[in-house]
């Protein structure tokens, strides 16, 4: 499925199809096509149509793409990540945006439904003027606000890590560790798109392209400086995340120091407790305390109590305890 954008006259409308003629040099027109769930008509659309590569078409289709800019026979394409909220109640899910940027025409290609694009969109309809930078200036604003959508996931990261961070000092429990676990899959995820982004818009930002005129170069740096800042923000995250784990995996550790501690203490007092309990038990004659036979159990258990106590004395004394 597409949808054609075409600006004439100062107007913006919608086609249903793109004519050949609007794509000829010194036509009057700027196309923006905007290619959502691509399948075989819309391959064909890219190669015969716009006469795109073919090694780009077929980056364009593919599922999953590092972010990256390239140039074929003075076409710029982009790849970048979209995000969205995740399925559940928590995360979030990137998925490919291809941004092809020729001198009339701007080809978007994605696979599900994209907020910046929609956004886009609508404003176009609403503003003809925003075509007057042409097929760039369209790329720069989706990719603006394409990074805008960055920053509520990165502060709800944030807030998992605190919520996190607090379970692990307070309960350490298996709980706290399987959170974290998917928060730090998320960061690395983060990461691992935002870096490439912050790249590929630094080209962008650099002169580099003739596409790019001196006003959009400004305008790029500023979105490259926000994937900067991004870019720095997983980093910090990524080692706040790796920081926790490393902390819970002390605390589970000192949690059972202490543990093997109170049951080493229980097992040596028990240790003298029980040679004595098998001594009196033994079938043999034994001297008996004073009191008679019926005082003997009361002399062992006293003897018993007091050597446990001053065991107890000792362990704190030598601050075992």
């Amino acid at each position: 499925m597409h949808l054609v954008s075409v600006e004439r006259a100062g107007r913006v409308e919608r086609a249903d199809a793109v004519a050949p003629a609007w794509l000829e040099p010194g036509a009057a027109e700027t196309v923006w096509v905007d290619i959502e769930a691509p399948d075989e008509h819309d391959r064909r659309l890219l190669l015969d149509t716009f006469r795109i590569h073919e090694l780009a078409v077929e980056d364009a289709l593919e599922d999953i793409h590092y972010p990256k800019i390239e140039t074929y026979d003075g076409l710029l394409y982009l790849i970048l990540h979209g995000i969205t909220p995740g399925a559940g109640a928590t995360g979030f899910e990137t998925q490919d945006m291809d941004f092809f940027i020729g001198s009339r025409f701007l080809v978007t290609v994605h696979k599900g439904p994209s907020r910046s694009i929609a956004a886009e969109r609508e404003a176009c309809l609403r503003r003809p003027e925003l075509f007057a930078d042409g097929p760039a200036g369209l790329c720069h604003r989706i990719v603006d606000r394409l990074v805008d959508h960055y920053g509520p996931e990165v502060d709800d990261i944030e807030q998992r890590l605190e919520v996190i961070e607090v379970a692990v000092f307070e309960s350490a429990g298996q709980g706290a560790l399987r959170d974290l676990l998917v928060v730090k899959r998320d960061i690395a995820s983060l990461r691992r798109v935002a870096l490439p982004q912050r790249d590929a818009i630094g080209r962008l930002a650099r002169r580099e392209f003739p596409q790019i005129s001196e006003t959009l170069v400004y305008r790029f740096r500023d979105v490259h400086d926000q994937f900067v800042r991004l870019s720095e923000q997983a980093i910090l995250l990524q080692d706040r995340a790796t920081s926790l784990v490393d902390a819970f995996l002390s605390n589970q550790s000192n949690r059972l120091n202490q543990v093997m501690k109170v049951l080493t203490v229980i097992s040596t007092i028990f240790m003298p407790l029980s040679v004595i309990t098998g001594l009196w038990g033994m079938n043999v004659s034994i001297p008996e305390w004073p009191g008679g036979p019926d005082a003997q159990v009361w002399w062992i258990a006293a003897i018993m109590v007091a050597l446990a106590a001053a065991m107890l004395v000792v362990f704190r004394r030598m601050r075992w305890l």
